[in-house]
């Protein structure tokens, strides 16, 4: 009998752990992990979303930490095998949770047993050139890659990462040759496109937009179906390759087990800092869109885009080196 006293007192403990874990959150720092390097659109937003939760919560710091590696494995394996309080959450683009699962042999956890939190914004990419890249636009690109097989390259944040996939997509249905130049991160593939050091990128705008308003960079086109309102006189890849629609997201997951009740409460307080005006003009500048969404919505929304990667990863060939 008093093996069942304990037991039942140890249940009744844990039912009320995740509910007074919940109500006391945040009372440390909390870290916001980004699997990439500083300096890229995803560094960039996180750090406006982290600012915003710490005003909101009022209390500790919550803080960006940047390890990049492996193609965003690095970092979320870090926060994988965290523990699930809710002090250390990923911020991550799609490639930990939806592709490096087709691209790599391995990986050193199981992306579908993350805690969904939110899905924190959505944007598009412009392919951009280097003003010595013999293209005005992207029927230019095609006909000069095709006279040229493999004399052009392109930069992307690392293998598995979206410029990486977008260019591969690209690739694959305007029929051309370009060779893939993986970098650690947006800053230092930006930095190299800037001084032609690589000739192409499917570039995220918030780090990008300045150097194409200066004419550093040459922007052919944007991943979405239709033309972009900070970039009105720039086409749509689909104009000239039809079917060609690419939508690039962030989300917040958090280590598997972590308590509904936890994961509720900080996943609310995401949705409402991605909906203060502040954020989403801000987002609007650099050509994002402000989401937030339940962890329902989330966890839907990963299993559809892992299916739709997945095919797209069989289809181009494309692997991790």
């Amino acid at each position: 009998m008093k093996k069942f006293a304990l037991a039942g007192s140890l249940l009744a403990a844990l039912a009320f752990a995740a509910p007074a874990q919940a109500q006391d959150f945040p009372s440390k720092p909390v870290k916001l992990i980004v699997p990439y390097a500083p300096g890229g659109g995803t560094d960039i937003v996180a750090r406006i979303v982290a600012q915003k939760l710490q005003d909101k919560w009022g209390g500790p710091a919550v803080i960006v930490e940047n390890r990049a590696g492996a193609g965003g494995n690095v970092g979320a394996e870090a926060v994988f095998t965290a523990a699930p309080d809710g002090y250390t959450l990923l911020f991550t683009a799609q490639g930990p949770l939806v592709v490096n699962q087709y691209l790599f042999d391995k990986i050193p956890y199981e992306p579908e047993k993350f805690t969904p939190v939110s899905l924190v914004m959505v944007a598009y990419s412009a392919l951009m050139a280097n003003p010595k890249v013999p293209a005005q636009n992207v029927q230019e690109l095609i006909a000069y890659a095709k006279a040229n097989p493999n004399k052009l390259n392109y930069a992307s944040q690392g293998i598995g990462t979206a410029a990486h996939l977008v260019a591969e997509l690209f690739k694959s249905m305007a029929g051309v040759q370009i060779n893939h130049v993986p970098y650690r991160g947006s800053g230092p593939a930006l930095n190299d496109l800037v001084a032609g050091h690589v000739d192409l990128m499917f570039g995220e705008l918030a780090p990008s937009y300045q150097y194409i308003q200066s004419g550093q960079l040459r922007a052919l086109a944007v991943s979405s179906e239709k033309r972009i309102a900070n970039l009105p006189n720039v086409p749509a890849v689909a104009e000239v390759v039809p079917g060609f629609t690419v939508t690039s997201w962030w989300a917040i997951v958090a280590p598997p087990g972590m308590p509904p009740d936890l994961t509720g409460k900080i996943s609310a307080a995401v949705g409402e800092v991605m909906k203060q005006p502040e954020v989403t003009k801000r987002l609007t500048e650099m050509s994002m869109v402000s989401t937030g969404s339940n962890p329902t919505e989330l966890s839907k929304f990963v299993k559809e885009e892992a299916e739709r990667w997945g095919k797209v990863i069989r289809t181009t060939g494309a692997k991790a080196q």
